[in-house]
């Protein structure tokens, strides 16, 4: 049922004025994606078990931005997830709700962590398409939960990590990634058709810029049920407010090294929806920037910060 005005008008006066129960009382919640880089506790086909100082990096930049719900790309095991899970409680970070999606890729998977509870899980683990008369299938699968933040208020969360710029024997890399593109944008599509105002994040490694087929796919620029790109920078100083001449903040958003073509590129996104949009908070939108990053993954994470009322 709607709140009445006076209603939210409370709500917003319990945020400002800090009731007790620390951040979520204060009516915010973070959302996180990080690509973990094959986080393995065993070798399996071409990809080695993670060194211990690798995992340690990954676990200090998970503690370092705390987010209350946080998409993982490349993790191993579930084995491995709860092995995660401990070190990050040993920090002082628990997660006691979890989601571990596998596909067709046998080796690395998805995952999501949560302080909040999942009403509803609904994985994607068997989505195919045909390309030039072939069947394919979506190698990492769609994850895809519902979080209930508190009595008042709920969003959907879709993870995804889209084929990689390597190349295919079976077909062209970049063809296979804009299929599974239009793949989770028909899933994106029957959630904002059923619900227009959903609360709906998607997020992950989509291995492409943002003018790319996929990403165009993805976001459907200009339509009534287009995203909103969330387009995390760097906390070093930059002034957030000073456009470049074509309009566009110059920050520092870059969160891949690709090492093959030594280029450094923004392929992971926070994406959401025109209800989620509302409650987001551009302020407390960052890519993580600590020392060494690059000893735990070749990405960095990436976080949004929403207010956890409908506006």
């Amino acid at each position: 049922m709607a709140l009445r005005k006076w209603q939210r008008v409370l709500v917003l006066l319990w945020c400002w004025l800090g009731w007790p129960g620390g951040l979520l009382a204060q009516g915010e919640f973070t959302v996180a994606s990080y690509n973990l880089e094959a986080y393995l506790d065993v070798t399996t086909g071409s990809r080695p078990t993670k060194s211990e100082a690798s995992r340690v990096k990954v676990q200090e930049s998970l503690l370092a931005v705390r987010a209350d719900v946080v998409a993982l790309q490349e993790m191993g095991s579930r084995r491995a997830l709860m092995e995660l899970r401990d070190a990050l409680s040993r920090g002082g970070l628990d997660y006691p709700y979890w989601e571990h999606v596998t596909g067709f890729d046998t080796n690395i998977h998805l995952a999501v962590l949560s302080r909040f509870p999942f009403t509803a899980r609904l994985p994607h683990t068997n989505e195919g398409f045909l390309l030039y008369g072939r069947r394919f299938r979506v190698s990492r699968g769609f994850a895809e939960v519902e979080v209930q933040v508190n009595d008042h208020y709920r969003f959907t969360l879709i993870s995804a990590h889209l084929k990689s710029r390597l190349e295919s024997a079976l077909a062209d890399q970049a063809e296979l990634r804009e299929q599974e593109a239009i793949r989770l944008r028909r899933i994106i599509d029957a959630r904002l058709t059923a619900r227009p105002e959903a609360n709906l994040v998607v997020l992950g490694d989509l291995n492409d810029h943002p003018d790319s087929a996929p990403l165009r796919v993805i976001l459907a620029r200009g339509k009534r049920q287009a995203l909103t790109d969330t387009r995390p920078a760097e906390r070093n100083g930059d002034d957030p407010v000073d456009p470049g001449p074509r309009g566009r903040i110059r920050r520092v958003t870059w969160t891949h090294f690709y090492a093959k073509e030594d280029v450094y590129s923004r392929i992971d996104y926070i994406l959401l929806s025109r209800g989620m949009a509302s409650e987001w908070d551009p302020g407390g939108t960052y890519v993580l920037k600590i020392p060494n990053w690059g000893v735990g993954s070749d990405h960095r994470p990436i976080v949004a910060r929403f207010r956890a009322l409908d506006r």
